[in-house]
């Protein structure tokens, strides 16, 4: 199991990741409270471990225009978090990550239909795209496949880590809003939910 810090977008924010070392992090290039442009998402990623992997989080943007981002930011996953059909996301050299907002068990019906690197679970929220900082019934996971590469988000902390590890056995755990006080990252948040997640990953 892997961890993933989302919503990058302060010099803080990196040393902080360069210090606690998850697996990947997160720039949002869709509209957000989290968005950053893709320069400046650049000068972060300079600075930026080069253990650490980058993903660039999408909402329904034209093809060409995220291969720009990617290029531009040396993206290693491309995650999508809008209406994307099968076909909007293919003919790209970086992984692909899509995401599927959870509502009920009919929530994965459409899956299948995506030949992608790795699905990622968020809870359903009328009107939003991810990130909003609440938790679906993670029980609902148990009709799902699990050969398939999952990455779980929706409103993971550090009390709640734990659980959800044990429950849904992903291979990455993508956290944002659980690490935050009053809408920035914070180092010790951070550090305790990746050391949790650790601890949680070596005893499983």
């Amino acid at each position: 199991m892997e961890i993933k810090i989302c919503g990058l977008r302060r010099e803080e924010d990196i040393d902080y990741v360069n210090k606690l070392k998850p697996d990947y992090v997160g720039f949002v290039f869709a509209k957000s409270k989290r968005q950053v442009t893709p320069y400046k998402a650049k000068k972060l990623i300079e600075e930026l471990d080069k253990s650490i992997k980058k993903v660039g989080v999408f909402v329904n943007q034209n093809k060409e225009h995220i291969k720009q981002i990617a290029k531009i930011c040396n993206l290693d996953v491309l995650q999508f978090h809008g209406d994307e059909k099968p076909g909007d996301i293919v003919g790209f050299e970086q992984k692909v990550w899509k995401s599927f907002s959870i509502k009920d068990k009919s929530s994965f019906k459409y899956m299948k239909y995506y030949d992608v690197n790795g699905y990622l679970l968020d809870t359903f929220i009328e009107g939003k795209k991810g990130g909003t900082g609440k938790v679906f019934d993670w029980d609902l996971i148990s009709c799902l496949n699990k050969d398939g590469f999952i990455i779980l988000a929706g409103g993971l902390n550090s009390e709640n880590i734990d659980v959800a590890i044990k429950k849904v056995r992903p291979q990455v755990v993508d956290i944002s809003s659980g690490v935050e006080v009053d809408g920035h990252k914070d180092f010790n948040k951070m550090k305790r939910i990746i050391e949790k997640a650790r601890d949680k990953k070596g005893r499983t």
